[in-house]
């Protein structure tokens, strides 16, 4: 417990404009499937999103609040393509579908981001972001 606690104080304390991001991050991915509960992608985002929010806990008591958080978006990798299949499933105007493209285009960003963080970390950052006892 005391990690998930580091770890959210970790997040509300980085600079902007990260936690507006965040919260655009956990509206599509959190709030987003609680709406459209009923949609297999809504359950799979769900879990994903759970699943690497456990992970980068993990991450987090190991080894501090460092740019290798960024890995544990690895869920996502399968989910962003799998999804943008699943947009021609949904039929035209449906909030659904317009839930799934953007989502697709904000995890796809995140990904972007992370994949700079984790390469920046094996290059040798490794200093902690935000200094979070845990």
């Amino acid at each position: 417990m005391k990690a998930v606690i580091g770890f959210t104080k970790g997040l509300i304390s980085l600079p902007m404009p990260w936690p507006v991001w965040l919260g655009l991050l956990v509206a599509v991915n959190v709030a987003g499937p609680i709406y459209f509960f009923e949609a297999l992608e809504a359950k799979v985002v769900l879990v994903a999103f759970l699943a690497s929010a456990a992970l980068m806990t993990a991450i987090f008591a190991a080894k501090g609040f460092v740019r290798l958080l960024g890995i544990g978006h690895i869920f996502w990798v399968p989910m962003v393509p799998w999804l943008w299949t699943r947009v021609d499933q949904v039929g035209p105007g449906d909030p659904l579908g317009y839930w799934i493209i953007g989502l697709v285009i904000i995890n796809s960003i995140s990904l972007i981001i992370d994949a700079i963080d984790v390469l920046r970390y094996l290059k040798g950052e490794r200093q902690p972001y935000v200094a979070v006892a845990i």
